[in-house]
């Protein structure tokens, strides 16, 4: 599997935007905007990641190529929205009968849909608080997912400049988007170190 990330460098390294002219909500309209809580790290993340993960195995069998725990609540130590987010690898995401279906069964439901992005689909869990992001195998977004968590569990400093990004980043921002704009920089100011080192931590992967 790392022989052939490694391949994939050029592309792990571009940002792809998708089309800003395509709407991805799934209901044709912008969902009302979640209050954005950043709370102290909880061990309990793992065990719901944990618990999901036996849940959507079990329910996809075969169809499951890979699946991780991503985002901050991955991150030992660092605060976070207390909602996981878990990229699920399949075939292809665009065949969502495959797929959303037997998520639906879980409580799981299609919020998100993006073709122009890495084909990403984004399914929403209320209990517990789930994000299920999938992605096809190989997708660049996915693999930068693993790389800044793994990045972030290594490097101390890293985790302590973006826990304090966080917390300045919620300031006035009313949207998720809003935040994550807000904390863009220091993001792209990591990444840049993680490139720089990006064969080590892919032959980790």
């Amino acid at each position: 599997m790392s022989e052939k990330f490694i391949s994939l460098k050029p592309l792990i390294m571009t940002f792809c935007e998708g089309d800003p002219n395509e709407n991805p909500w799934v209901s044709g309209n912008k969902e009302t905007p979640e209050p954005i809580v950043i709370v102290p790290y909880s061990t309990e993340w793992e065990n719901i990641y944990n618990e999901e993960k036996n849940k959507i195995q079990r329910q996809l069998k075969d169809k499951v190529i890979n699946i991780a725990h991503i985002g901050s609540t991955a991150v030992p130590g660092l605060p976070a929205k207390p909602v996981i987010d878990i990229d699920l690898i399949v075939a292809d995401p665009a065949q969502e009968k495959d797929y959303i279906p037997e998520l639906e069964k879980l409580g799981y439901a299609l919020r998100i849909r993006e073709p122009s992005w890495y084909q990403h689909r984004m399914l929403r869990l209320d209990s517990p608080r789930v994000n299920l992001h999938l992605f096809g195998e190989n997708c660049p977004e996915h693999i930068r997912h693993l790389l800044f968590r793994n990045w972030l569990r290594n490097h101390e400093d890293d985790k302590k400049r973006y826990a304090a990004a966080k917390l300045t980043a919620i300031k006035g921002a009313v949207h998720v988007m809003e935040y994550n704009h807000n904390k863009e920089k220091v993001i792209k100011d990591i990444y840049e170190r993680i490139f720089k080192n990006m064969d080590v931590f892919l032959s980790e992967l």
